[in-house]
């Protein structure tokens, strides 16, 4: 498999209630990175957040919120990372979603798919 030269990570900060035309937000990123041809993406869930509005977010089970963090890790060359970033943001937009949008060098070691 090809190797991955001058590789970014784009982190993508959202809350899992986040929704594009009844579609989870997350969810909407991941396949539209898959159909732009990406390496990869992933989805973390968080268990205790904060962002621009001060909300604490958080899975204790006395102080249960409903829209819990949620991170999309999605990583392919600078080139690759820079054209979608855009679609992103367009996302963002028609959810009317708060969020936050990273970008960062990465050091690819190896890519390669199971046999």
């Amino acid at each position: 498999m090809e190797t991955i030269q001058n590789a970014k990570l784009l982190r993508i900060f959202i809350g899992e209630l986040d929704k594009i035309e009844h579609q989870p937000l997350y969810e909407a990123i991941v396949f539209k990175a898959k159909e732009a041809g990406l390496a990869g993406a992933t989805v973390l869930k968080g268990v205790l957040s904060y962002g621009a509005n001060s909300l604490i977010h958080s899975v204790k089970l006395w102080d249960i919120s409903p829209d819990m963090p949620v991170i999309v890790e999605i990583i392919d060359s600078e080139e690759k990372i820079n054209a979608f970033t855009p679609i992103v943001k367009e996302m963002f937009e028609k959810a009317g979603s708060g969020g936050l949008i990273t970008l960062e060098k990465a050091e690819v070691i190896m890519y390669r798919s199971t046999k």
